[in-house]
């Protein structure tokens, strides 16, 4: 029996994710889509900011779109493949 995969991305659930980020984050969310990244999740920890997580290609590497736009490639949280 093959079994649909349930963590592959979703053209939809991406575009409404999309639609949370502000401008700044949509500006480079679409210059890092040119290089094949793409907007996995966004983390809504308890009583903190959302976290926007960008994958690239592979899923080998994973960033974070910080409010202000910028990429951090080290933000102190790991994630499991």
């Amino acid at each position: 029996m093959i079994e649909k995969e349930r963590r592959k991305s979703d053209l939809r659930a991406g575009n409404a994710l999309a639609r949370e980020l502000n401008e700044a984050q949509r500006l480079t969310l679409v210059d890092m889509e040119r290089f094949g990244w793409e907007l996995k999740f966004i983390r809504r920890p308890m009583f903190q900011k959302s976290v926007a997580v960008i994958f690239d290609p592979d899923r080998k590497s994973f960033a974070v779109l910080e409010e202000d736009g910028t990429l951090n490639e080290d933000p102190g949280f790991d994630i499991r493949a």
